[in-house]
């Protein structure tokens, strides 16, 4: 029995009728095949040999109704899908923060190996190897990095994340 799946990927993408796609490529429109056909050339961008040599990613053609329902611009994200995106290592911000510069970014965490004298943990009375967990920072409008950043309803609620690279 066939599994369901669902998929987050940044893309690029050109509108192009299928036609279009196949005179692109080099191939002859199959005779059961619309040539009017909206639809798109998508690149996928995440690794994958390139199998056209204009291309860094592999392309391939996507009716227009399927690409609509599984791609959205990387503008007037969801939260889920800027967190998927800070999970690929994107950095993320709100379209509507008042701060210039702001942006959030995923640190995965690390594992210290020994206590710095002198550090927050050492005069904690902490000792040996500890790991930090993940978590996501924040860029502030003063240019600092804030720890440790958390979502307000507002920010789990709007639909004007982007994503900044």
């Amino acid at each position: 029995m066939s599994q369901k799946y669902i998929g987050t990927k940044i893309i690029a993408a050109l509108a192009m009728t299928r036609l279009a796609y196949n005179d692109y490529r080099g191939w002859t429109l199959p005779t059961d095949e619309n040539g009017a056909d909206e639809g798109y050339l998508v690149e996928y961008l995440d690794g994958g040999k390139p199998n056209h040599p204009d291309h860094v990613g592999y392309i391939s053609w996507s009716p227009k109704e399927q690409f609509d329902k599984a791609y959205r611009p990387v503008g007037g994200l969801s939260f889920g899908l800027a967190i998927e995106a800070l999970k690929q290592g994107h950095r993320v911000a709100r379209a509507g923060w008042n701060g210039k510069g702001m942006w959030l970014v995923l640190d995965p965490g690390s594992t210290v190996a020994e206590v710095r004298p002198g550090s927050a943990y050492h005069k904690a009375g902490v000792t040996g190897s500890f790991t930090i967990n993940p978590h996501v920072d924040m860029k502030t409008a003063t240019g600092e990095m804030q720890p440790g950043w958390l979502a307000s309803q507002t920010d789990m609620l709007a639909d004007d994340w982007v994503i900044l690279g």
